[in-house]
């Protein structure tokens, strides 16, 4: 069976190894069929904290490592590597 793979944003980093993650998924409401945004947080396996609040990440389901951590971290989504601007100061 694949494992399943969510992409969030990373709304606390102050575990040790640990992320939490806030995936949002838009619904359709039952009664009036309005979009709606619904979200879910997941505690995510960060093994070097390389991952800081606000940064969107992907997350892969992965065997139980704690009592709330069944999810791992595993890249960035879209990240941005900024170049040095060169100064023109002659």
């Amino acid at each position: 069976m694949p494992k399943r793979v969510l992409t969030g944003t990373v709304v606390s980093d102050k575990t040790d190894k640990t992320v939490v993650v806030s995936v949002e998924r838009r619904v359709k409401h039952e009664l009036y069929g309005k979009i709606i945004k619904r979200s879910k947080k997941y505690h995510a396996h960060d093994e070097n904290n390389e991952y800081r609040t606000g940064e969107t990440v992907r997350i892969e389901e992965c065997a139980p490592i704690s009592k709330l951590k069944t999810w791992k971290a595993i890249e960035r989504v879209g990240a941005q590597l900024v170049a040095p601007v060169p100064s023109d100061n002659a």
